[in-house]
């Protein structure tokens, strides 16, 4: 039975790219380094949150587990989240393999997570915010905060609009095309499902999204024209 009521966005459900499927599950981490450097992508986010070992952090999204993994060893506990069973699955034999014992798994996401240990040092978040619509995305938001210490750290990285919209078709297209060179036809359609169908922001409403629910922006990092780093603190 679902315990939410019915008029809550449905975040469960998924868009693009079939995560119930273990074909695409497994052929993850090979899609993305064709596009990302998750390294070093995982290497900034330690040092913007500062992570020592006694703290614990929350991760919304942790896909096949990449960051998740890497973050246990520098801290005390993680809780990584993801709404793909699949997903979940993999990165779960993935840290056992690893021998990475602190790493506590949940199925959820931004809305449905119920977090009963203690305030979190460090919430952190990838590419997965943009799946919400924008009220929806205000109030996961709130429940992150609550969910923090004061002074704890937020650390979201997602795909948000920060081109010049008068030329917004030339630059859906060049950015599409981009892809396909890089990697390929079907990541490039999976580009082109995210503008369709999914809830990218502009940055100027992300900002006041993140300070409307209580956070400071450290540090906003705008590149391409639709990708934005925020390090925030709970204020």
């Amino acid at each position: 039975m679902n315990p939410y009521p019915g008029w809550q966005y449905n975040e469960m459900k998924q868009v693009g790219t079939d995560y119930a499927d273990i074909r695409e599950v497994q052929a993850y981490d090979s899609r993305m380094q064709k596009l990302r450097d998750i390294k070093e992508e995982t290497e900034k986010i330690l040092n913007s949150i500062n992570l020592t070992r006694n703290q614990t952090v929350l991760e919304f999204g942790t896909g096949t587990g990449e960051f998740a993994i890497e973050a246990a060893q520098h801290c005390s506990k993680i809780y990584a989240t993801d709404v793909s069973v699949q997903m979940l699955e993999f990165a779960q034999r993935k840290a056992a393999m690893r021998g990475i014992k602190n790493i506590e798994f949940h199925n959820a996401g931004f809305l449905t997570y119920e977090h009963a240990g203690e305030p979190l040092d460090a919430v952190v978040s990838q590419l997965a915010l943009h799946h919400l619509p924008d009220f929806w995305k205000m109030i996961a938001l709130r429940r992150i905060h609550g969910m923090l210490k004061e002074g704890g750290k937020l650390y979201l990285r997602d795909t948000v609009y920060s081109f010049d919209v008068d030329n917004y078709m030339g630059f859906f297209n060049n950015w599409i095309e981009g892809v396909r060179q890089a990697a390929g036809d079907e990541l490039a359609d999976d580009a082109e499902t995210a503008i369709r169908d999914e809830y990218t922001t502009p940055g100027w409403i992300m900002e006041e999204l993140l300070k409307k629910t209580g956070f400071h922006i450290d540090e906003a990092e705008y590149s391409e024209g639709f990708m934005a780093v925020y390090v925030c603190t709970n204020s």
